[in-house]
């Protein structure tokens, strides 16, 4: 933001990982097998003291690919323990895919530490490669440390992301009424729809973290599930 009255747009967000990450598409019920396997899976980890297979786990959709966990998990409601790991697995994926314009977005929407800072456990001016061991941190956190802390270390995360993207929004409603060309009717449409499409993530984006912070409610009261 150096030098600039105003903060340039960061590069397009892959809008389709944070519109799952919002929990959009959820149905009612799940498959009992969704609950037993995550439940199983984070008592595991955390029984473990072997680093390779906290490894594994934390990379496994970087090896087997986001389809396997979402066959497991992606039906879930974002308060229960499947749900959320999905969630927490697709923040890493996201944050580590695009590290450059999340790192931006940081940057507009925690110019300075703050609280958030400390609790996502990010600097004021991180870059990609900070992201992704941010990314691994907070999901590695959450099979070794404490889980709680884990899922309030993502929803700090997704809130300072929301309104770095708020920040470099247009603030225009609709196309000029008295446009004369047919270029610049074009031009205002599509800008319009460009807003449209970062309102509705950065929406998402806070849905999310809302989702976080009340699973991590709901697991120190022992009712993730």
């Amino acid at each position: 933001m150096a030098g600039s009255g105003r903060p340039s747009r960061p590069g397009q967000l892959d809008s389709a990982i944070v519109d799952q990450l919002s929990g959009g598409m959820d149905p009612q019920e799940i498959n009992e097998v969704s609950h037993v396997s995550a439940a199983s899976l984070l008592d595991k980890v955390h029984h473990t003291t072997d680093p390779e297979v906290v490894n594994r786990i934390v990379t496994l959709v970087d090896r087997e690919g986001v389809d396997i966990v979402a066959e497991l998990w992606s039906d879930a409601p974002a308060d229960s323990l499947p749900g959320t790991l999905w969630r927490l697995y697709l923040l890493r994926t996201w944050m580590r895919r695009q590290g450059d314009a999340i790192s931006r977005l940081w940057r507009i929407g925690e110019p300075t530490d703050t609280a958030a800072s400390a609790i996502a456990g990010v600097d004021a001016a991180p870059n990609a490669a900070d992201m992704a061991r941010t990314a691994d941190s907070i999901l590695s956190g959450a099979f070794t440390g404490d889980f709680a802390v884990a899922l309030g270390r993502a929803a700090a995360f997704c809130e300072v992301i929301a309104r770095g993207l708020a920040a470099t929004t247009p603030t225009f409603d609709r196309a000029p009424q008295a446009a004369q060309h047919v270029q610049a009717a074009q031009r205002a449409g599509q800008a319009g729809k460009a807003q449209a499409a970062a309102r509705k993530t950065a929406n998402s984006l806070m849905t999310t973290a809302r989702d976080f912070a009340k699973a991590a409610q709901l697991w120190r009261q022992g009712k993730l599930e």
